[in-house]
């Protein structure tokens, strides 16, 4: 089943079930779906595709995990819970991450595919990365990563 089916099932479900957190974030999530569709219409996309819609779901999660440091520095312990249950809801229809061990691995194998020495070929690396792990690998954490093995 495809997310925006997801989305609205499991929106229902919540619903019949008085789960009122879980409502109120499908609901955002939805939202947020919809204005994506809009904003891509002029460009002649009816629906964003799926990696878009997972890419508006990494960046929701992301915004909120700036809210929780926020909040924590504010001493706000009622809109941390408040974040933390969102970022729950939305993490679970993202794909799962690559653990340590095989983003090591992929870096690896993406250096030596490319024949990369030095920080100058590290752009490349990083498309190849994003073009086969896209989904599966946290491009913000693998940065680093690569610029240490290049000698960067």
């Amino acid at each position: 089943m495809a997310l925006r089916e997801q989305f609205t099932e499991h929106l229902k479900a919540a619903m019949r079930a008085g789960d009122a957190p879980r409502v109120s974030t499908l609901r955002m999530i939805l939202a947020k779906l919809k204005d994506t569709d809009i904003a891509a219409r002029p460009k002649g996309i009816p629906a964003v595709p799926e990696e878009e819609i997972v890419a508006m779901l990494r960046g929701m999660a992301k915004s909120r995990r700036e809210s929780v440091d926020l909040y924590r520095q504010g001493n706000r312990p009622d809109l941390v819970a408040k974040e933390e249950a969102e970022i729950a809801v939305i993490e679970s229809y993202l794909p799962q991450q690559m653990d340590a061990a095989a983003t090591e691995q992929a870096v690896a194998a993406a250096i030596a595919a490319l024949g990369a020495t030095g920080i100058k070929d590290m752009g490349r690396v990083m498309a190849a990365l994003k073009a086969q792990h896209a989904a599966t690998l946290d491009m913000a954490r693998v940065g680093p990563l690569v610029r240490a093995k290049l000698g960067g």
